[in-house]
């Protein structure tokens, strides 16, 4: 019901605040700035170049000629506004959800979930590890993306707590009714798989239900508009009501936030009502069937793992200890794009580069080869779609 969380939201009232609005070091400040924690957080994300490169990044169909189908970036707005609606009605911080939102998914891959299986699969055979796009996407707020202070020294973005928590926290493969937040505030390295713990704040709980509202329904919408349903319209329109016409995502999204906000409360935790929650996980096992294993998308799946497990093995082979900058800078005239590239973002993290104007974690030794192939991960990660083809057109192209 409407302000029926309005209690337990965020904000000075919560015993909670001061942790929630924690730092693991304080950010520089202004004497004309008029923001609050969370707002800083908003804005110190939608500039970084992570969030940039959303809009390149595949959400479930990849180049898409298409203009109205879905990127990575238009999934983020949609949960943004998801979650502030469910937000604002139930009276929690609007600031935070919206925060949290627009970094949920800054951890992802180019090519999608398919992207993070590959990387996944390199990280469990040379490094002994897994990887997980909610985890990486916490490592990139913490150690990777910059940003410059007003002294013109780059620093990592230093986010709050409660939006930290809120990206390692949302894993949207969720069936489970009665969302409620965790007790306990811990460190957050502690997180070994996705879905581990609970997020700390109702206002993540909103976020982590929200990404699921928003995709169920959109993808199916883009995978009527390209024509990958025409052979199951007739389940579809069963599954969903309808005899025939336009599936219209709005109605879907407008009915699920309906029955969450009234079904929802502090005692109940956020919840659908049971035929709501039954329909979302009958429209997830149809995506499921229909389209995200669909025998159509298998080409491309394959090229996705060819272009990534290249770019790898490319700057993998390159690796000679102590001299492998040198190693590096021999191949600058075969793979200039990637080799460039690579070595400039590499020297942000280690002492290797110039650190006259940088105040940024230091993350790898070139001494050690499983931090030299976790650099490799953590820079394919952060490349879009069209960029990560381009280094390999490069590669294979000489």
């Amino acid at each position: 019901m409407k302000n029926s969380l309005k209690t337990v939201a965020a904000s000075e009232a919560n015993p909670n605040w001061d942790k929630i609005i924690s730092r693991k070091f304080p950010l520089y400040s202004r004497n004309n700035d008029i923001r609050s924690e969370f707002e800083r957080d908003f804005t110190r994300v939608i500039h970084s170049n992570a969030y940039r490169r959303l809009k390149h990044k595949t959400q479930v169909f990849y180049s898409p000629q298409n203009d109205h189908i879905c990127t990575r970036i238009e999934h983020v707005n949609h949960v943004e506004s998801i979650s502030y609606t469910i937000a604002h009605y139930l009276g929690l911080n609007e600031e935070l959800t919206k925060a949290i939102a627009v970094s949920h998914d800054l951890g992802h891959s180019p090519f999608g979930h398919k992207g993070e299986k590959i990387l996944d699969d390199i990280c469990k055979r040379d490094l002994n590890t897994s990887f997980w796009h909610e985890k990486n996407g916490l490592f990139f707020v913490d150690n990777i993306e910059l940003l410059e202070d007003n002294e013109g020294y780059k620093q990592n973005l230093d986010l709050t707590y409660g939006v930290r928590d809120g990206i390692i926290s949302h894993c949207g493969e969720i069936d489970e009714n009665a969302l409620r937040p965790r007790e306990n505030f811990i460190d957050l390295d502690e997180y070994n798989y996705p879905n581990q713990y609970a997020p700390y704040t109702w206002e993540a709980c909103v976020v982590k239900i929200s990404d699921k509202i928003s995709y169920i329904g959109r993808d199916i919408e883009d995978a009527v508009t390209l024509g990958l349903l025409d052979e199951h319209l007739d389940k579809l329109y069963d599954l969903l009501g309808h005899k025939s016409g336009t599936i219209n995502n709005t109605v879907i999204i407008n009915n699920l936030i309906y029955d969450l906000c009234n079904n929802s409360s502090v005692e109940n935790g956020l919840c659908f009502s049971d035929e709501a929650l039954t329909l979302m996980n009958k429209i997830k096992e149809f995506n499921y069937k229909y389209i995200y294993t669909s025998p159509i998308l298998k080409a491309s799946n394959n090229y996705f793992s060819v272009v990534i497990n290249q770019i790898y093995n490319t700057i993998k082979e390159a690796y000679c200890g102590i001299d492998t900058l040198d190693s590096l800078n021999r191949l600058k005239k075969y793979y200039p794009l990637l080799i460039n590239g690579f070595i400039d973002w590499f020297n942000n993290f280690s002492f290797s580069g110039n650190r006259d104007c940088l105040k940024n974690k230091m993350l790898f030794n070139l001494t050690n080869f499983k931090d030299y192939c976790f650099s490799i991960v953590l820079y394919i990660s952060g490349m879009t779609d069209k960029f990560a083809i381009d280094i390999y057109n490069e590669i294979i192209g000489f």
